[in-house]
């Protein structure tokens, strides 16, 4: 029987790694986990992210998540980032962004990679 260490969210292959785990596990990772398509539109989104975040049981597959899930991150310093990122063609950027669902003042790490088959991961960390 193998056991699989769960990726640290410093980890500098993190999407990598995260693309080799069941949904289950990545859903028990300790930080949040969402995927975009690239049109923004979520193809996963974690449990931990849903706990952690204080965004809960509402739906968020298959939504856009800048306009639809997380209007709050629609912005130049969250998505223009990201954006910017993906014109220079290097999405493998880190940034702190305040604001969560739960809590406006919840300061956030986020960590966003390119996807292997497409789109691009977000991954948020929040302190305890």
């Amino acid at each position: 029987m193998s056991t699989t260490i769960p990726p640290d969210f410093d980890d500098p292959d993190l999407a990598k790694k995260v693309e080799q785990l069941g949904t289950d596990v990545i859903d028990e990772l300790p930080f949040g986990v969402i995927r975009l398509d690239d049109e923004g539109v979520v193809q996963l989104f974690s449990r931990s992210e849903a706990k952690l975040s204080g965004y809960g049981s509402r739906p968020a597959l298959g939504r856009r998540f800048f306009l639809d899930v997380a209007p709050c991150m629609n912005n130049d310093r969250f998505v223009g980032r990201i954006e910017a990122a993906r014109k220079r063609g290097d999405l493998d950027i880190e940034f702190g962004f305040v604001g969560d669902f739960s809590d406006r003042d919840r300061e956030l790490r986020v960590r966003v990679q390119p996807a292997a088959a497409g789109g691009y991961w977000l991954f948020m960390q929040r302190e305890h």
